[in-house]
Protein backbone atom coordinates (compact mmCIF):
# COMPACT_ATOMS: atom_id res chain seq x y z
CA UNK A 1 0.00 0.00 0.00
CA UNK A 2 3.05 2.21 0.76
CA UNK A 3 4.01 1.44 -2.48
CA UNK A 4 0.97 2.30 -4.06
CA UNK A 5 0.75 5.90 -2.37
CA UNK A 6 4.08 6.59 -3.03
CA UNK A 7 3.69 6.20 -6.71
CA UNK A 8 0.40 8.37 -7.22
CA UNK A 9 3.03 11.24 -5.40
CA UNK A 10 5.18 10.91 -7.66
CA UNK A 11 3.19 10.85 -10.74
CA UNK A 12 0.96 13.65 -9.79
CA UNK A 13 4.16 15.95 -8.90
CA UNK A 14 5.41 14.77 -12.54
CA UNK A 15 2.16 16.17 -14.13
CA UNK A 16 1.49 12.56 -15.32
CA UNK A 17 -2.61 13.07 -15.04
CA UNK A 18 -3.42 9.52 -13.69
CA UNK A 19 -4.84 7.65 -10.23
CA UNK A 20 -3.55 4.42 -9.25
CA UNK A 21 -6.44 2.50 -9.70
CA UNK A 22 -6.41 3.49 -13.87
CA UNK A 23 -2.41 4.00 -14.49
CA UNK A 24 -2.75 1.60 -17.83
CA UNK A 25 -6.10 3.99 -18.71
CA UNK A 26 -3.80 7.22 -18.87
CA UNK A 27 -4.79 10.74 -17.78
CA UNK A 28 -8.71 11.26 -17.78
CA UNK A 29 -8.20 14.32 -16.57
CA UNK A 30 -6.64 15.21 -20.16
CA UNK A 31 -9.77 15.02 -21.59
CA UNK A 32 -12.23 16.59 -19.59
CA UNK A 33 -11.87 19.33 -21.70
CA UNK A 34 -14.27 17.55 -24.00
CA UNK A 35 -17.80 18.15 -22.90
CA UNK A 36 -20.71 15.30 -22.65
CA UNK A 37 -22.31 16.52 -25.76
CA UNK A 38 -19.14 15.84 -27.54
CA UNK A 39 -19.36 12.21 -26.98
CA UNK A 40 -21.44 9.74 -29.37
CA UNK A 41 -23.01 7.85 -26.74
CA UNK A 42 -26.31 9.01 -25.25
CA UNK A 43 -26.23 10.14 -21.58
CA UNK A 44 -27.93 6.78 -20.98
CA UNK A 45 -25.57 5.02 -22.72
CA UNK A 46 -22.36 6.48 -21.11
CA UNK A 47 -23.84 6.36 -17.09
CA UNK A 48 -24.19 2.44 -18.16
CA UNK A 49 -20.82 2.03 -19.46
CA UNK A 50 -19.46 3.82 -16.19
CA UNK A 51 -21.38 1.68 -13.93
CA UNK A 52 -19.96 -1.10 -16.01
CA UNK A 53 -16.95 -0.31 -15.14
CA UNK A 54 -17.41 0.10 -11.87
CA UNK A 55 -19.07 -3.31 -11.16
CA UNK A 56 -16.48 -5.04 -13.06
CA UNK A 57 -13.60 -3.69 -11.08
CA UNK A 58 -15.71 -4.42 -7.83
CA UNK A 59 -15.67 -7.92 -9.25
CA UNK A 60 -12.38 -8.69 -9.30
CA UNK A 61 -11.23 -6.65 -6.10
CA UNK A 62 -14.37 -8.20 -3.80
CA UNK A 63 -13.08 -11.98 -5.14
CA UNK A 64 -10.46 -12.80 -3.23
CA UNK A 65 -9.27 -15.22 -5.63
CA UNK A 66 -8.63 -12.46 -8.36
CA UNK A 67 -7.47 -9.53 -5.88
CA UNK A 68 -3.92 -9.96 -6.01
CA UNK A 69 -4.43 -9.78 -10.04
CA UNK A 70 -3.62 -6.38 -11.89
CA UNK A 71 -6.45 -6.36 -14.42
CA UNK A 72 -8.06 -3.15 -16.48
CA UNK A 73 -10.88 -2.64 -18.26
CA UNK A 74 -12.01 -0.29 -20.73
CA UNK A 75 -15.65 -0.24 -21.73
CA UNK A 76 -17.71 1.36 -24.76
CA UNK A 77 -21.28 0.26 -25.43
CA UNK A 78 -21.15 -3.00 -23.03
CA UNK A 79 -18.38 -3.54 -24.67
CA UNK A 80 -15.63 -4.87 -22.82
CA UNK A 81 -11.79 -4.78 -23.08
CA UNK A 82 -9.72 -6.75 -20.28
CA UNK A 83 -6.03 -6.23 -20.30
CA UNK A 84 -3.83 -7.04 -17.69
CA UNK A 85 -1.78 -10.05 -16.43
CA UNK A 86 -3.00 -13.35 -14.93
CA UNK A 87 -0.73 -16.26 -12.88
CA UNK A 88 -2.00 -19.19 -14.88
CA UNK A 89 -4.33 -20.56 -17.69
CA UNK A 90 -6.58 -21.46 -14.65
CA UNK A 91 -7.16 -18.24 -13.29
CA UNK A 92 -7.72 -16.17 -16.34
CA UNK A 93 -10.32 -18.63 -17.09
CA UNK A 94 -11.65 -18.25 -13.50
CA UNK A 95 -11.81 -14.22 -14.12
CA UNK A 96 -13.46 -14.48 -17.38
CA UNK A 97 -16.45 -16.93 -16.21
CA UNK A 98 -16.34 -14.87 -12.96
CA UNK A 99 -16.93 -11.06 -15.41
CA UNK A 100 -19.10 -13.01 -17.58
CA UNK A 101 -21.18 -14.38 -14.89
CA UNK A 102 -21.64 -11.35 -13.17
CA UNK A 103 -21.52 -9.02 -15.29
CA UNK A 104 -25.16 -10.16 -17.22
CA UNK A 105 -24.93 -6.81 -18.65
CA UNK A 106 -21.87 -6.66 -20.70
CA UNK A 107 -22.39 -7.29 -24.68
CA UNK A 108 -18.99 -8.06 -25.30
CA UNK A 109 -16.36 -9.70 -23.69
CA UNK A 110 -12.42 -8.91 -25.00
CA UNK A 111 -9.79 -10.96 -22.94
CA UNK A 112 -6.40 -8.96 -23.85
CA UNK A 113 -4.95 -10.90 -20.01
CA UNK A 114 -1.44 -12.22 -20.67
CA UNK A 115 -0.50 -15.42 -18.03
CA UNK A 116 2.88 -13.95 -16.57
CA UNK A 117 3.86 -12.10 -13.36
CA UNK A 118 2.23 -8.77 -12.52
CA UNK A 119 3.38 -5.73 -14.18
CA UNK A 120 5.68 -3.56 -12.44
CA UNK A 121 4.59 0.06 -10.77
CA UNK A 122 7.33 1.62 -13.59
CA UNK A 123 5.46 -0.39 -16.42
CA UNK A 124 2.50 0.69 -15.68
CA UNK A 125 3.85 4.42 -14.98
CA UNK A 126 5.30 4.39 -18.84
CA UNK A 127 2.04 3.25 -19.46
CA UNK A 128 0.56 6.08 -18.30
CA UNK A 129 2.84 8.33 -19.83
CA UNK A 130 2.05 6.70 -23.36
CA UNK A 131 -1.30 7.07 -23.07
CA UNK A 132 -1.03 11.41 -22.27
CA UNK A 133 0.83 11.46 -25.18
CA UNK A 134 -1.90 9.82 -27.11
CA UNK A 135 -4.61 11.71 -25.66
CA UNK A 136 -2.68 15.16 -26.29
CA UNK A 137 -2.21 13.80 -29.50
CA UNK A 138 -5.85 13.58 -29.77
CA UNK A 139 -6.49 17.12 -28.50
CA UNK A 140 -4.21 18.32 -31.83
CA UNK A 141 -6.38 17.45 -34.85
CA UNK A 142 -9.39 18.20 -36.51
CA UNK A 143 -10.02 14.88 -37.82
CA UNK A 144 -12.49 13.44 -34.55
CA UNK A 145 -13.67 15.08 -31.18
CA UNK A 146 -11.19 13.76 -28.81
CA UNK A 147 -14.62 11.79 -26.85
CA UNK A 148 -14.68 10.11 -29.87
CA UNK A 149 -11.73 7.70 -29.17
CA UNK A 150 -10.76 5.95 -25.78
CA UNK A 151 -6.98 5.09 -25.05
CA UNK A 152 -5.80 2.38 -22.68
CA UNK A 153 -2.25 0.84 -22.78
CA UNK A 154 -0.77 -2.05 -21.47
CA UNK A 155 2.39 -3.29 -21.64
CA UNK A 156 3.45 -0.86 -24.54
CA UNK A 157 0.36 -2.22 -26.19
CA UNK A 158 -2.40 0.97 -27.29
CA UNK A 159 -5.93 -0.06 -27.42
CA UNK A 160 -8.78 2.02 -28.60
CA UNK A 161 -11.88 2.17 -29.31
CA UNK A 162 -14.87 4.41 -30.14
CA UNK A 163 -17.40 4.33 -32.50
CA UNK A 164 -15.64 5.88 -35.39
CA UNK A 165 -15.38 6.09 -39.50
CA UNK A 166 -12.85 4.54 -41.17
CA UNK A 167 -10.98 7.74 -41.78
CA UNK A 168 -10.99 8.81 -38.70
CA UNK A 169 -9.60 5.66 -37.45
CA UNK A 170 -7.16 5.56 -39.82
CA UNK A 171 -6.08 9.35 -38.64
CA UNK A 172 -6.09 8.31 -34.84
CA UNK A 173 -4.12 5.33 -35.61
CA UNK A 174 -1.74 7.56 -36.97
CA UNK A 175 -1.57 9.92 -34.49
CA UNK A 176 -0.63 6.68 -32.05
CA UNK A 177 2.09 5.62 -33.81
CA UNK A 178 4.17 9.45 -33.70
CA UNK A 179 3.78 8.54 -29.59
CA UNK A 180 7.12 7.37 -28.14
CA UNK A 181 7.55 3.10 -27.01
CA UNK A 182 4.28 2.24 -28.77
CA UNK A 183 5.17 -1.19 -29.47
CA UNK A 184 1.68 -2.33 -31.20
CA UNK A 185 -1.62 -1.02 -31.74
CA UNK A 186 -4.91 -2.87 -30.97
CA UNK A 187 -8.43 -0.85 -33.24
CA UNK A 188 -11.11 -2.16 -31.49
CA UNK A 189 -13.95 0.11 -32.71
CA UNK A 190 -17.36 0.25 -34.09
CA UNK A 191 -17.08 1.08 -37.75
CA UNK A 192 -19.56 4.24 -39.05
CA UNK A 193 -20.36 4.40 -42.28
CA UNK A 194 -20.72 8.08 -41.48
CA UNK A 195 -20.68 10.89 -39.10
CA UNK A 196 -23.64 11.12 -37.46
CA UNK A 197 -26.04 13.59 -39.19
CA UNK A 198 -26.66 15.57 -35.63
CA UNK A 199 -23.23 16.38 -35.33
CA UNK A 200 -22.78 17.49 -39.29
CA UNK A 201 -25.52 19.62 -38.52
CA UNK A 202 -24.02 21.07 -35.38
CA UNK A 203 -20.24 21.10 -36.49
CA UNK A 204 -22.13 22.90 -39.92
CA UNK A 205 -23.47 25.37 -37.06
CA UNK A 206 -20.95 26.07 -35.31
CA UNK A 207 -18.98 26.68 -38.67
CA UNK A 208 -21.34 29.49 -39.98
CA UNK A 209 -21.24 31.11 -36.26
CA UNK A 210 -17.45 31.46 -36.59
CA UNK A 211 -18.07 33.27 -39.90
CA UNK A 212 -20.47 35.38 -39.06
CA UNK A 213 -18.39 36.51 -35.90
CA UNK A 214 -15.26 36.70 -38.31
CA UNK A 215 -17.22 38.99 -40.50
CA UNK A 216 -19.09 41.22 -37.61
CA UNK A 217 -15.53 41.54 -36.36
CA UNK A 218 -14.00 42.85 -39.91
CA UNK A 219 -17.02 45.03 -40.41
CA UNK A 220 -16.02 46.22 -36.91
CA UNK A 221 -12.37 46.73 -37.59
CA UNK A 222 -13.73 48.62 -40.69
CA UNK A 223 -15.91 50.67 -39.22
CA UNK A 224 -13.63 51.83 -36.52
CA UNK A 225 -10.72 52.24 -39.07
CA UNK A 226 -13.22 54.83 -41.19
CA UNK A 227 -14.31 56.62 -37.61
CA UNK A 228 -10.73 57.10 -37.00
CA UNK A 229 -10.01 58.64 -40.29
CA UNK A 230 -13.31 60.97 -39.63
CA UNK A 231 -11.60 61.82 -36.44
CA UNK A 232 -8.30 63.00 -38.08
CA UNK A 233 -10.40 65.19 -40.70
CA UNK A 234 -12.34 66.85 -37.79
CA UNK A 235 -8.83 67.52 -35.58
CA UNK A 236 -7.06 68.97 -38.87
CA UNK A 237 -10.58 71.15 -39.57
CA UNK A 238 -10.62 72.50 -35.87
CA UNK A 239 -6.26 72.95 -35.94
CA UNK A 240 -7.11 75.13 -39.15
Amino acid sequence: MKKVILLCALLVSSFILSSCSTIVQGAAAVTTVATMSNDRRSAGEIIDDKTLDMNLSNIVRKDTILEDMHINFMVYNKAVLMAGEAPSTEAREYLEKQIKRNAPKMKQLINEVEIMPNSSYLSRAKDGIITVQIETLFLNQEVFHPKHVRVMTQRRTVYLMGSVTKREAEHATNLVTKAKNVDKVVKLFNYLLVRPAAEIERDNKRKAEAERQAELEAKRAELEAAQAALQQQIDELDAN
